[in-house]
């Protein structure tokens, strides 16, 4: 559908003097005649948490650049089941105590991974519910084998006709050390779930706009609730596509996702992607795929920011950028107020991409911003999209009909974090967007009570009571961190790694991240040329 700018810009403009105006007003009320739906009415409150109300930290206006890296399918027990006084794998005299049923016979316990490729498992919606079975968690191994049908990679551990169940194995500080010490020095999260029991398409959704719907129009008003696709991944990527090239689309995702309310308060914000191919099949609960190019500029279903109605009405498709000009942006000193970052498929941790190349790409990404001259307002949020089939013994709390899913590794990382702090609240990406609205907008919500574009979502997520705050995970009154520089291709004893890394340096401090295309990928395009 061609868009229609005009129009948009001026529903666009009353509605966001609307909401400016609104919240002018209730600034001058009383906090007892102001409705909980308007959370910047009273200086320093925000909506949510368990008593429905909360103080926003006085320092949170110490981070003025919140960078999101979103990493692809593992579960927290995959990578920090072990890690000292976290909520891990439930053991007794070191080893584990649960133990899978595994359909070939008997039962199989988590075991120590080294592999640095793994294979993982299915992981769409019905996945996700026959993963938990019930609460059980013990449907992992059962899922992982109905699955290898759709194998047709070779190379992937899950296509192996007599390969162990690697869904039960773990990696440790032995091949992950970097995220080890992000863990030990900064802020580890172990109890942040996906925010929906779904795969990725869902899950980036969500961490724009606390959301996953499909739309019959280009109405808010015509969205209905949708965590199963909402759309093939082909289907999708078209629309990106055609958006992008010539503005037009056969997609709408017309509800209200998070830059609407930045653009209305004039907060800068950037969606990086890396050149090169989706980290993840259209199909969700298939093994392997053929490779799908992706870039800023090319269909991808980690780049559904072009498809939402009030980033084609602002204007504002140019902060869909390239992840180049992220690290331009880091050494300047010029990021914007907010970012994400989603990797092109080598670089992304997503089965059967190389671990050791995924911390590789994560390091680089950090070690640029901590290298920026605006390190010292700072604040990294680490996560992992969903769970990738990989075991987890956690069982998800239940916020609403669409989530939560399975628990996923989280960490944050900023000269301000508490150092070797383990944070046990309920979280999901929904608490980075109630970190941004509290630190950037005045607490101001994504609700369509407030935000000026009512959409029928089931309920405002930042508000739920469950939903921790990340601002414990801070000490806004320490003295700002050194940087933590750590090496982009450390040690590691997994029996082999992707042959880029045996003739590169340990590389301390290091801001390249590693190729963004598979090497029979890479020498295909260059024989092109």
């Amino acid at each position: 559908m061609r868009r229609q700018s005009a129009t948009r810009g001026t529903v666009l403009a009353a509605a966001a003097a609307t909401v400016l105006a609104t919240a002018s007003l209730a600034a001058c009320t009383s906090s007892k005649s102001s409705s909980s739906s308007s959370p910047a009415s009273s200086a320093g409150r925000a909506s949510g948490g368990p008593s429905g109300t909360y103080l926003i930290a006085s320092g949170i206006h110490k981070i003025r650049h919140v960078v999101i890296v979103m990493q692809e399918n593992r579960s927290f027990d995959t990578y920090f089941g072990t890690y000292p006084g976290a909520d891990g794998i439930p053991m007794s005299n070191g080893v584990p105590t649960v133990c899978v049923p595994n359909p070939s016979g008997g039962c199989t316990r988590p075991f120590h991974d080294a592999a640095d490729i793994n294979g993982g498992g299915p992981h769409g919606e019905a996945n996700a519910v026959a993963d938990v079975n019930g609460g059980q968690m013990n449907g992992f191994i059962a899922q992982r084998d109905k699955a290898k049908s759709s194998c047709t990679n070779p190379d992937d551990p899950a296509c192996g006709s007599g390969s162990a169940p690697d869904v039960m194995g773990y990696h440790s500080s032995a091949e992950i050390p970097n995220y080890w010490t992000y863990a030990k020095d900064f802020v580890l999260q172990d109890h942040m779930f996906e925010p929906v029991k779904s795969w990725s398409l869902p899950d980036h959704l969500y961490m724009v706009s606390a959301w996953s719907a499909k739309c019959k129009n280009r109405s808010p008003s015509s969205c209905v609730n949708n965590i199963v696709g909402p759309y093939g991944g082909a289907q999708f990527g078209q629309a990106v596509n055609k958006e992008v090239t010539d503005g037009s689309t056969s997609i709408d995702l017309a509800w209200t996702d998070i830059t609407w309310l930045l653009y209305a308060q004039h907060v800068s914000w950037a969606y990086y992607v890396q050149t090169g191919i989706q980290p993840d099949c259209e199909n969700d609960s298939a093994e392997t795929c053929a490779p799908v190019a992706q870039s800023a500029k090319t269909p991808g279903i980690w780049n559904p920011l072009p498809l939402f109605g009030d980033v084609q009405a602002d204007h504002q498709l140019s902060s869909i950028q390239d992840l180049n000009n992220y690290y331009t942006a880091a050494k300047a000193g010029t990021l914007p107020s907010v970012s994400w970052i989603t990797p092109s498929g080598p670089d992304s941790d997503h089965p059967p991409a190389s671990v050791h190349q995924g911390q590789a790409y994560v390091t680089s990404i950090i070690n640029a911003a901590m290298k920026s001259p605006g390190w010292n307002s700072t604040a990294i949020f680490l996560a992992w999209d969903d769970w990738g089939g990989f075991y987890d013994h956690v069982v998800p709390p239940a916020v609403d009909q669409n989530g939560y899913g399975l628990r996923v590794p989280g960490l944050v990382i900023s000269p301000y974090a508490k150092q070797g702090y383990i944070d046990h609240q309920t979280l999901s990406s929904d608490a980075y967007l109630k970190f941004i609205e509290d630190d950037f907008l005045g607490g101001d919500r994504l609700n369509p009570a407030t935000d000026g574009r009512p959409d029928p979502r089931p309920d405002v997520r930042e508000d739920q009571s469950i939903l921790g705050n990340i601002d414990q995970d801070f000490d806004f009154n320490q003295a700002p961190r050194p940087p933590v520089l750590l090496a982009t291709n450390p040690p590691t004893d997994s029996p082999s790694v992707p042959a880029y890394f045996t003739s590169q340096p340990v590389c301390v401090g290091c801001t390249n991240p590693p190729p963004a295309l598979p090497a029979k990928a890479k020498a295909k395009k260059a024989k092109k040329k």
